[in-house]
C-alpha cells in the first residue's frame, strides 16, 4: 500500500498584533475542512489562545508546550470541533515560555519534525502563530509550506512586512513562500485604495461586521454568513492557497 502524502502546512503570521491574524487562521482552517473537504488541524501556537476560544474550545491543561518536549504526543491534546473534518490542537498559558524553551533546546527543526508526524493523520495543518519575531516564529517559518502575512493597508504594517522578509532572507530561514494578504480593507479610505493600487495582486479581505461577529458565534464567517463579502473573499483566498499547495513540495 502506498504511503499517504504528507500534510501541507500553512502558517498565519504577523510581526505585529491587531491585524486579524487569528480570524484569518480560523476561517482558512474551516475552508480547508468544509470547502476542500480535507482532514484539517488548526494548531494554535499563540499563548493568548484566541483561535482555541473562537472554535469553542477552552484553554488546555498547561500541556501545550509539552508537545515540543516530546513529553506528550500531539494526538493526546487534539480535540474535535463542531465542523466535520476540522480538529484543534489548543493553546494554553504554557506557550508563554515556548521561545525560551526553543532557545534552550537549540534544535531549529523540532516543529518541522512534529509536523511530519502530524502529517500522517491530516492533509492540511493551519498554524496560528504568535506575533513577533523570536524562536517560535523561526521554527514556524522554517517548517511551513506557505506563510500568510495579514497586512493592514497602512505604511507601518507594510514596513513591518518588509522587515520580516528582509530578516528571513538575510538569515536563510524561510522555507515556503510568503503570501501577503490585505486585511480589514475599507475602500472608502484613500490610504487603503492607494495601498491596493500599489500591490494589485495581493488578496484582499474587506472590513466586515461578519468577521467581528465570529467572537459571539464561535463560528467561521462561511458558516453563518456564506454569501457575505468577507466569506466570499476568504473562500477565494483559500482557493488560491490550495492552488499553491497543489504544486510539488520543495525539497528540504
Amino acid at each position: 500500500m502506498s504511503k499517504a502524502p504528507a500534510a501541507r502546512s500553512v502558517a498565519v503570521y504577523s510581526l505585529k498584533g491587531g491585524v486579524g491574524k487569528t480570524t484569518i487562521a480560523v476561517n482558512l482552517a474551516w475552508a480547508a475542512a468544509a470547502l476542500s473537504r480535507r482532514s484539517t488541524l488548526l494548531w494554535d501556537l499563540d499563548a493568548q489562545a484566541a483561535a482555541t476560544w473562537l472554535l469553542g474550545g477552552e484553554r488546555g491543561a498547561q500541556e501545550a508546550q509539552a508537545v515540543f518536549a516530546k513529553d506528550v504526543p500531539p494526538s493526546r491534546l487534539v480535540r474535535e470541533t463542531a465542523t466535520e473534518r476540522l480538529h484543534l490542537l489548543p493553546a494554553d498559558a504554557s506557550l508563554r515560555s515556548l521561545d525560551r524553551f526553543f532557545f534552550g533546546l537549540a534544535k531549529k527543526r523540532r516543529l518541522e519534525k512534529l509536523l511530519g508526524r502530524i502529517g500522517e493523520t491530516y492533509q492540511r495543518v493551519i498554524l496560528d502563530c504568535p506575533p513577533g519575531l523570536a524562536e517560535t516564529s523561526e521554527q514556524v517559518l522554517r517548517a511551513a509550506d506557505l506563510v500568510i502575512v495579514p497586512v493592514i493597508p497602512s505604511p507601518l504594517s507594510q514596513r513591518a512586512l518588509a522587515e520580516v522578509v528582509d530578516f528571513l532572507d538575510a538569515n536563510d530561514i524561510r522555507r515556503g513562500a510568503i503570501l501577503p494578504v490585505y486585511n480589514m480593507v475599507d475602500r472608502r479610505r484613500t490610504m487603503h485604495r492607494e495601498a491596493l493600487e500599489a500591490n494589485p495582486r495581493w488578496p484582499v479581505i474587506p472590513m466586515a461586521s461578519a468577521v467581528e461577529a465570529m467572537a459571539g458565534r464561535h463560528e467561521a464567517v462561511g458558516q453563518f454568513a456564506p454569501r457575505s463579502p468577507a466569506a466570499l473573499a476568504l473562500a477565494e483566498l483559500w482557493t488560491a492557497i490550495e492552488r499553491r499547495l497543489a504544486r510539488k513540495p520543495k525539497a528540504v
